[in-house]
């Protein structure tokens, strides 16, 4: 049973960083291209960004390019991204999500989620 825990949200001030983990179990976890999703409040849940499964491709949405970093450590099924320079507008749960195909994970149609992570950032 694939199980993906999202953990490191919290409130933080517009300008301001934070990281966000996401722990992978249940299933062969390098081998899967991972991804982080959002929900904003009254919004659909957008792509932000995703990885391939040895880590050598990166995919971003435009508005989080050169402020979000997603990373991954396969020797701890863990997932990461390193969210800089916060804007109110990035304020959400974000989800971590796993596939691999690397077209589903991308295109809004992984197969497995996390339970998701709280994001709130201040103006």
């Amino acid at each position: 049973q694939v199980q993906l825990v999202e953990s490191g949200g919290g409130l933080v001030q517009a300008g301001g960083s934070l990281r966000l983990a996401c722990v992978g179990s249940g299933f062969e976890f390098k081998i899967n291209a991972m991804g982080w999703y959002r929900q904003a409040p009254g919004k659909s849940r957008e792509f932000v960004a995703a990885i391939t499964n040895g880590g050598a491709s990166t995919r971003y949405t435009d508005s989080v390019k050169g402020r979000f970093t997603i990373s991954r450590d396969n020797r701890k099924s863990t997932l990461y991204l390193q969210m800089n320079s916060l804007k109110p507008e990035d304020t959400g749960v974000y989800y971590c999500a796993t596939d691999r195909s690397w077209g589903a994970m991308t295109s809004g149609n992984p197969d497995d989620w996390g339970q998701g992570t709280q994001v709130t950032v201040s103006s």
